[in-house]
């Protein structure tokens, strides 16, 4: 990462605070947190939002928080680095960390992140090839560390994080293009580092999740197929106007704005680029291929309705699919 760019992901002295109140939070009773902020719970069908959530999101609203990638791309980057950045204290210990480079798609070469679990024995261990999420316009090997981290140690796996291309510079279909390339090189060299190549599994977090089932069944169709695939919160449906993305467009941690900015930075608006499976995998013709699913989704979240969606077509076509809502929004 260039100088500027290193100085630009520091966290500001505000930021810095902010990120001790947020960890501060986590072990404050919910109770208390609705007295502080005199909020009433929010309940919507049924679900009641995590209380931490909701005086997140009260705090954010009444510092006035910008777009995710607002005022530009750069900006939003930056801004998105820092904050987590202030979130993380002591980052979660796993065996070995290295820092490497994976082919991706047209030729380019990506910065990939390898997370080696503790040894236990001799065995090897599983990987999961992990794409962050952030629209396929923000987020990087940085923002998402911590998580990759949380799968290492609680799966006991390893985990390779890959930094594909984001839009607005390369759009449509760099990622997708990226996330297969990537994707393949890690079932074909699982052995080197050191994991179980027969249980190759991919995974990702929104947007990353979007890439993740495409990429599974790009490989599907080529004769290698992956062993299972990890989906947060996925997009899957771009095409649609669901009842979610309506319901959650305003007050909570993705904004409808967040997502039409993104589409609008990732899609270049072509024509037909919403209903093509490699923007939203529901409408694929070759679900049959894909491999077992987790797919967990944010129960105020835009993407909740697309991501039921999908676990539902997947198990139509046969494909073994476990399903789990959470009383958060997307995070």
């Amino acid at each position: 990462m260039p100088d500027h760019a290193a100085a630009d992901s520091r966290p500001t002295t505000r930021e810095r605070v902010e990120g001790r109140v947020a960890r501060l939070l986590r072990v404050i009773p919910g109770a208390w947190l609705r007295r502080l902020s005199r909020a009433t719970p929010i309940t919507i069908d049924g679900r009641t939002l995590d209380p931490h959530v909701q005086f997140l999101l009260h705090v954010r609203a009444r510092k006035g928080t910008p777009g995710l990638c607002e005022p530009n791309p750069a900006a939003g980057r930056a801004r998105y680095r820092r904050e987590i950045a202030a979130m993380i204290n002591s980052p979660t210990p796993v065996g070995e960390i290295h820092e490497l480079t994976v082919p991706g798609g047209d030729g380019a070469t990506l910065h990939a992140r390898h997370y080696a679990p503790v040894a236990i024995n001799d065995a090897p261990r599983p990987l999961l090839v992990f794409f962050h999420g952030g629209g396929f316009v923000i987020g990087d090997l940085e923002t998402h560390d911590e998580p990759c981290r949380l799968l290492c140690l609680h799966a006991n796996t390893h985990v390779l994080s890959v930094a594909y291309r984001l839009a607005p510079e390369f759009p449509f279909p760099c990622a997708v293009h990226d996330s297969i390339a990537s994707l393949r090189w890690a079932v074909q060299h699982a052995a080197s580092l050191g994991a179980d190549a027969s249980n190759v599994a991919v995974g990702g977090d929104s947007a990353g999740a979007n890439l993740a089932t495409v990429a599974s069944l790009a490989l599907a169709a080529e004769g290698l197929p992956v062993s299972a695939q990890l989906l947060i919160y996925p997009t899957t449906d771009s095409a649609s106007r669901t009842e979610s993305r309506a319901r959650f467009a305003t007050g909570f941690m993705l904004q409808a704005r967040d997502m039409e900015q993104f589409g609008r930075h990732y899609l270049r608006r072509e024509p037909g680029a919403m209903r093509d499976p490699r923007v939203s995998p529901l409408y694929a013709t070759n679900l049959q291929l894909a491999p077992p699913a987790l797919i967990v989704t944010a129960g105020f979240d835009p993407l909740t309705d697309e991501g039921t969606a999908y676990a539902a077509a997947l198990q139509s076509h046969g494909v073994i699919c476990l399903l789990y809502t959470s009383d958060a929004a997307d995070e």
